[in-house]
C-alpha cells in the first residue's frame, strides 16, 4: 500500500469514526433540537431580521445587496449540489451499505444520494462571509452570532447522520469561497457603475 492510499484510508475512518460519534450520541431531546436546526424554514424569521439589518446599514444598496447574496448561495448551491455531488458521488453515511444498521436516524430522514459536498454547509458559510466582509471595517457584532449559527447548522448534518465531517468542510470551503467572489464582484460592480456604496465599504 502507497504512504499515499494508507493517509487517505485513514483520513476516511477519521472521517467515518467522528461521525459515528457524535451521531450515536443522541437523545429524544438532541434528535428534535438538530432536527429543528437542520430545517431551513425554522430560519425564516432570522433571515428576515438579517435582511432588515442589511437594509438599515446599506439602505442606498440594498437591493444590489440581495442579489449578490442570492448570487453567492446560488453559486455556493450549485457547485455543491449540481457539480461536487455528482461528479464525486460519494454516498452519504445513512445511504452507505457498510454503515447499515449504524446510523441513527431521526424521523426517517436521510436526504439524497451523495453528500460531498454538503450544501446546507455551503450556503451558510457563503451568506455569513458575504456579510462578514461587506461590514469587515465597522462594528458589525452579528458577526459573533453568525459563525457560530453557520458552524452549528452545520454540525447538525453530522448528528443527523446525513453528511460526514468532510462533507461538511468540502461544503464550508465551497460557502466561504463563494461568498468571497460575490462580494468582490459587488465591490468592483459598485465602484465602477454604481458609486454610492459608502467609502468605508470600498476595497
Amino acid at each position: 500500500m502507497s504512504p499515499e492510499k494508507g493517509m487517505f484510508d485513514t483520513l476516511k475512518e477519521l472521517d467515518t469514526d467522528i461521525l459515528l460519534f457524535f451521531n450515536s450520541h443522541n437523545s429524544p431531546f438532541l434528535d428534535q433540537f438538530f432536527f429543528l436546526v437542520s430545517n431551513k424554514w425554522v430560519w425564516i424569521p432570522f433571515y428576515i431580521y438579517l435582511a432588515y439589518d442589511l437594509y438599515k446599514r446599506n439602505r442606498g444598496n440594498f437591493l444590489f445587496l440581495l442579489i449578490f447574496i442570492a448570487f453567492a448561495i446560488t453559486l455556493s448551491d450549485q457547485i455543491s449540489s449540481s457539480f461536487l455531488k455528482e461528479v464525486i458521488m460519494r454516498l452519504r453515511p445513512c445511504h452507505d451499505p457498510r454503515l447499515a444498521g449504524r446510523i441513527h436516524l431521526v424521523n426517517g430522514y436521510c436526504g439524497g444520494m451523495y453528500g460531498f459536498a454538503s450544501s446546507h454547509a455551503g450556503n451558510t458559510f457563503a451568506l455569513v462571509m458575504f456579510l462578514v466582509l461587506l461590514h469587515r471595517t465597522g462594528s458589525y457584532s452579528l458577526k459573533y452570532i453568525l459563525w457560530p449559527w453557520a458552524a452549528l447548522v452545520s454540525f447538525s448534518r453530522i448528528y443527523l447522520g446525513v453528511h460526514y465531517p468532510g462533507d461538511i468542510l468540502g461544503g464550508a470551503m465551497v460557502g466561504l469561497l463563494s461568498g468571497y467572489f460575490s462580494w468582490f464582484l459587488f465591490q468592483k460592480f459598485i465602484r465602477y457603475y454604481c458609486n454610492k456604496i459608502k467609502p468605508d465599504h470600498v476595497v
